[in-house]
């Protein structure tokens, strides 16, 4: 009976190197072996699928740093990003704004490309002090808009128009509060986004992270193409 069953497995042995020996024999030489089969699987995925439409963008009116009224209107035919910060936080703004200028320089030279740049703290970001704010980022691209107005009307658009957290808060660092999120949106007007691993939507793009600033260049590229 021994016998018969290192026959067996001798036999499986014999039929596994036939069948996957030279497979892997193959994705050594092409530098693959190292993968994660469903790894590589899910991020293809992810990148390559349609992007979700999560549903039109709100509509808007504010007033941009060099006193121009600028309104959703005005990215009708382009793929924009549109975040939400202030001149002066002290924390996770300068990382979104070095993140930011990444993305434009990636698409500078893109006319049907755009950058909404809203602050939650207009009693202090005037167009002035945008426009001060915007050289001091080295930002001379006509195609990104830092918006201010009035404060309400800002929170608002950020709460319930977009559900992007902003708020005041004495306790916090700079006296605000805000998510560190990007938001896409195409040329007709609606929020779109990737899934996840799990296939759910992400709604927006982490503007903090590495990953998420790739994520999101990789998605505009997809949009400027429909």
């Amino acid at each position: 009976m021994k016998n018969k069953s290192y026959i067996g497995i001798s036999f499986i042995i014999l039929i596994f190197g036939i069948i996957f020996i030279p497979r892997i024999i193959d994705r050594i030489k092409n530098g693959s072996v190292v993968q994660n089969d469903r790894m590589s699987l899910s991020n293809e995925m992810v990148k390559e699928e349609a992007l979700v439409k999560i549903g039109p963008a709100p509509k808007f009116e504010l007033t941009d740093q060099n006193n121009i009224k600028i309104s959703n209107k005005d990215y009708v035919g382009k793929v924009y990003v549109m975040e939400f910060f202030f001149s002066t936080c002290p924390s996770i703004c300068p990382i979104m704004n070095k993140n930011m200028v990444e993305v434009e320089k990636a698409f500078s030279a893109e006319k049907n490309f755009g950058i909404a740049s809203v602050t939650i703290n207009p009693d202090n970001d005037t167009p002035e002090v945008l426009k001060a704010h915007a050289k001091k980022l080295g930002i001379t691209a006509q195609n990104w808009h830092f918006l201010t107005g009035d404060k309400d009307y800002i929170f608002n658009l950020a709460n319930k128009g977009f559900n992007l957290y902003v708020g005041e808060n004495n306790k916090a660092i700079g006296n605000f509060e805000h998510s560190g999120l990007f938001a896409l949106i195409d040329k007709n007007g609606n929020i779109r986004c990737r899934k996840d691993k799990q296939g759910n939507p992400i709604l927006y793009y982490d503007g903090l992270e590495q990953p998420g600033v790739t994520a999101i260049k990789e998605d505009i590229k997809l949009l400027l193409r429909e």
